[in-house]
């Protein structure tokens, strides 16, 4: 295919040869680049600075352990010419251990209910976008197994094309009991983020009114039979209850306050340091 393109590596602070490797294949052709990172700070920032450094209109990502197709990349951009902001590979066939393939079924079927995003592999390393996609959402902690969810909160088309995946020929997957967690606690975070980070008063004060109401309610129950019925208070749990629920829903309250005020900052330091780089 007649385009102009560039590659650009980024090395999540390697520990190897794989730096050297990267600057001779860079050496002599600008249209190869790379950022190297001081140390391991995690895939969200390695694809965070790589959309920043990316100078085309249309960006495409891989992984580096080689599972990914390259020859995929004219099937992707077809798919996007189709009139799509960003398309999403989807592993159909895919060659993970049996608890990997399968833990990663159930969390894509909970992602694809919560978000109402309806694509099966939201964790795929091999996507296209268009560049004005990238520039509009912020990628941070864990949130690139949910970029699929931001791109669509921001009104952009998703879409998503079956692409090869091939067994795992080196290293070996860092998939764990832990990761699997931090996904679903991440996928909290993305729910909270697209529902409610511009206006977090909305969760958290209706969190507090509930509380505060069921906790009066409660008390008024309890003040109502101590003053007719002459029924103690001192030995009651469910005085105990009723201010514990008050005080509860006065705190989901000032979370909600501090929210609002805070809402308005924007993460915008960089949270990696860098190595070297000649972009």
């Amino acid at each position: 295919n007649n385009f102009d393109f560039e590659v650009i590596f980024v090395d999540d602070g390697s520990t190897d040869n794989s730096l050297k490797v990267i600057k001779d294949i860079c050496r002599g052709d600008r249209r190869f680049k790379y950022v190297s990172f001081q140390k391991n700070y995690g895939k969200s920032a390695a694809l965070n600075i790589g959309f920043k450094k990316a100078s085309g209109t249309v960006v495409v990502t891989m992984d580096a352990d080689l599972q990914d197709d390259p020859g995929e990349i004219p099937n992707l951009i077809l798919k996007l010419n189709e009139g799509f902001d960003m398309v999403s590979g989807w592993k159909k066939k895919r060659y993970d251990p049996f608890i990997k393939k399968h833990s990663s079924k159930f969390f894509n079927a909970v992602t694809r209910w919560f978000s109402g995003v309806k694509i099966h592999d939201f964790n795929c390393g091999l996507k296209i976008y268009k560049k004005n996609v990238l520039d509009q959402i912020r990628v941070y902690g864990e949130l690139h197994r949910y970029i699929p969810v931001l791109a669509n909160w921001k009104g952009f088309s998703v879409a998503e094309l079956v692409v090869t995946h091939h067994p795992r020929k080196f290293g070996y997957t860092k998939f764990g009991i832990s990761r699997f967690f931090k996904g679903f606690v991440d996928l909290l975070t993305v729910v909270f983020i697209t529902r409610y980070a511009k206006r977090p008063m909305h969760l958290f004060g209706f969190l507090g009114a509930f509380s505060l109401i069921a906790g009066t309610i409660l008390n008024l129950v309890l003040t109502y039979q101590k003053l007719f019925h002459n029924m103690p208070l001192s030995n009651r749990p469910m005085l105990f209850l009723g201010v514990l629920l008050i005080i509860v829903g006065m705190q989901f309250f000032s979370l909600g306050l501090i929210g609002e005020m805070m809402v308005s900052s924007s993460h915008t330091s960089n949270e990696y340091t860098l190595r070297d780089s000649n972009i």
